[in-house]
């Protein structure tokens, strides 16, 4: 729809028993730089520096009818979860959320600026820490014409871990019978070459009760995880983008048995295909999830499996990345 088709829907409207002066709110928020706290909508790939260390966090924000920010925000650990109200003035902005998976009882608080190179601030979690953050616009990561793929890389070479390593906690990680074994919870296992647009095969078993998962560049990961065959899907269970993409179906196998992602990513638009059913069909990623290794998600990443949640078992992991 065209301005002035916009332009007429809005009078049209107001015949209807909208104000004139409503009609004109709406109009004028037509362009969102002219909407106050316009330079902070968009999405945000932050890092957080915690005793030292630099941890990746990722924030959007968008505007809810005619003034109100609202938004989501991906601490350094847990899933995207909602932002009811930021708020703004002049370049200062705040919200608080509740906790998720913390035990503790209060807010996630955070208090920033907008600045010429991006944002800055603090963070007041729920744990009781204050610690420091920035931020720059995330990329869009559009791409002008379709991927050219090359040729299919094998990343296990069914003996031993030539090509990965463990990173977290002390390598539990063997290869057992030509099979790439977590016997228990321990390290992430990380591929030592990284990728952009990528098509991914990986066939992986686990126990009852597990939990792993699949990162892509290192960022943005798809569950594996032992739960029942919903009819009610979302992004936590298995072959969801954990905090963001909701399965089209629950197409998880049982515990003990070989199963499959075939996952295409290209820029952020991401297609998966679990044990044969395409469960995502090319949606777009809005940002980094829980567990990612950065932030920087213009940036070439590897493929990571999560070792941190339970016993489970890879093989047949080949990667076809784009020319």
């Amino acid at each position: 729809m065209n301005r002035k088709r916009i332009i007429a829907c809005l009078i049209c409207s107001a015949g209807l028993g909208l104000a004139t002066n409503s009609v004109s709110a709406q109009v004028s928020a037509i362009k969102t730089e002219t909407v106050k706290g316009g330079a902070l909508i968009g999405r945000w790939d932050i890092t957080v520096n915690e005793n030292g260390k630099d941890h990746p966090s990722w924030l959007e924000v968008e505007l809810s009818g005619f003034r109100t920010l609202v938004g989501r925000f991906v601490s350094t650990g847990g899933s995207a979860r909602p932002i009811s109200k930021v708020n703004y003035d002049n370049g200062k902005f705040s919200f608080a959320i509740p906790p998720q998976w913390e035990q503790e009882d209060r807010d996630l608080t955070l208090e920033g600026n907008v600045t010429e190179s991006g944002i800055s601030g603090t963070i007041h979690t729920s744990e009781g820490q204050i610690v420091n953050f920035t931020g720059v616009k995330a990329p869009d990561l559009k791409r002008a014409s379709a991927p050219a793929w090359g040729s299919p890389i094998k990343l296990f070479n069914g003996k031993d871990l030539t090509g990965w390593k463990a990173v977290g906690k002390e390598n539990q990680w063997i290869v057992k019978d030509g099979i790439l074994t977590s016997p228990h919870s321990g390290a992430n296992l990380i591929s030592e070459q990284t990728f952009n647009d990528f098509k991914l095969h990986v066939e992986f078993r686990y126990q009852k009760g597990s939990n792993s998962g699949v990162y892509l560049r290192g960022r943005y990961e798809t569950q594996i995880i032992d739960n029942p065959k919903t009819d009610h899907p979302n992004s936590h269970l298995f072959g969801g983008v954990y905090g963001f993409l909701v399965p089209s179906e629950m197409a998880v196998g049982n515990p003990g048995e070989w199963q499959s992602f075939d996952i295409t990513l290209v820029g952020r638009m991401v297609t998966i295909v679990a044990n044969g059913k395409t469960i995502i069909c090319n949606q777009e990623i809005p940002g980094i999830t829980g567990g990612a290794l950065d932030s920087r998600e213009g940036d070439a990443g590897p493929i990571y499996f999560q070792g941190d949640h339970g016993p489970i078992e890879f093989r047949n992991i080949t990667i076809t990345p784009a020319k």
